[in-house]
């Protein structure tokens, strides 16, 4: 058994009938790029329920970013575009139609983003105090000691030790850990009813990545903020999500509870993946060559015909190879309604 599956087993996380704070609808993201025009979002709908954490996982290069970029309204100008599709806010309203000027104000106050490397995310030129001060500014009407105050409330929150001293510090006077503490103190200042977090642990050491995932739970639990996590660990979506979109090459290719993903996966990618975590249960002085996944993933100005994933499936047959599946209802599973983008899971069409 591996340790992410240990996790998962331990979660109790049962399907509810919280309401809906986010709805993606047949998202369609296009980059133009000097080859043409390509599709890194490709017809992608979810939807995010009140306090829950959903995991977005894949290869590098299949559209987690962009799906982030897309929501927070912050797809690389000129190339970027929503060119399909609807993304609702609840209490807010439609995004995608939004002016810039409307969509600072959701930037923040509604929704917020932690990226994977804070200092590329921080500003070397002032102090983590004023940045985490700006975002309370920027939405909330309070006196200059008051944002001060809540500012210092935050990094106290976040866990750094003297908050009031790191207050005055900058960006490079503070460890890995600790500047990651402090965009989590920025993206949770004005209380958001969403959190995206763009691989936020990948550039820390395993036991700092322990912590912030810890910390990140206590927080939305005291907070209530519903997390979109992104990553390409499998092992951290374990430790943080209920529900996981698997994405490859522009497309979800299967939705499930996590712990009915880890027990069941139904799409031969899925499967590959988890396959690919190193086991801990592995007999004492036995080695075993560590699963891959065969191939890379296409040239997106170049998809394969049919399925996208058919040149590296180990399951592929004639269809797979002339039909690119829909993504549709699978089994029902014990924690809710799955999905998946597989013909081995539904009846193809025929030539005539």
């Amino acid at each position: 058994m591996t340790a992410a599956t240990q996790t998962v087993q331990a979660q109790a996380s049962p399907a509810d009938h919280r309401g809906d704070v986010l709805s993606v609808d047949n998202l369609r993201v296009e980059l133009r790029v000097e080859k043409g025009l390509l599709a890194a979002v490709d017809d992608i709908s979810f939807k995010l329920k009140q306090g829950e954490t959903l995991g977005i996982v894949g290869e590098s290069g299949c559209g987690k970013s962009m799906t982030a970029l897309a929501i927070m309204g912050l797809l690389p100008r000129p190339i970027g575009r929503i060119s399909q599709g609807s993304i609702t806010l609840d209490g807010v309203g439609e995004l995608t139609k939004m002016r810039e000027g409307s969509m600072k104000q959701v930037r923040g106050n509604h929704i917020s983003m932690i990226f994977q490397e804070p200092m590329t995310s921080l500003n070397p030129v002032f102090t983590v105090g004023f940045q985490i001060s700006e975002a309370i500014r920027t939405h909330e009407r309070l006196s200059g000691e008051a944002v001060k105050k809540r500012a210092i409330e935050m990094l106290e929150m976040v866990g750094i030790p003297l908050p009031e001293m790191r207050y005055s510090s900058y960006p490079h006077q503070l460890s890995g850990g600790m500047r990651q503490r402090v965009m989590i103190a920025m993206a949770l200042a004005c209380r958001p009813q969403i959190m995206l977090a763009d691989e936020p642990t990948t550039a820390l050491d395993v036991t700092i990545q322990a912590q912030i995932l810890k910390l990140m739970n206590r927080l939305k639990a005291e907070i209530g903020t519903s997390i979109i996590f992104i990553t390409h660990d499998l092992g951290v979506i374990a430790k943080m999500t209920q529900r996981v979109l698997v994405m490859y090459a522009g497309v979800v290719v299967e939705e499930a509870a996590v712990r009915d993903l880890f027990k069941k996966p139904l799409h031969p990618y899925t499967a590959g993946l988890l396959k690919s975590i190193p086991r801990v249960d592995r007999e004492a002085g036995r080695q075993r060559t560590l699963h891959t996944i065969k191939g890379v993933v296409p040239n997106m100005l170049a998809l394969p015909r049919g399925c996208r994933f058919s040149d590296r499936c180990p399951d592929v047959h004639e269809p797979c190879r002339k039909w690119e599946p829909p993504l549709a209802a699978a089994d029902e599973a014990p924690d809710g309604p799955r999905r998946v983008r597989c013909w081995l899971h539904r009846k193809p069409p025929t030539d005539a």
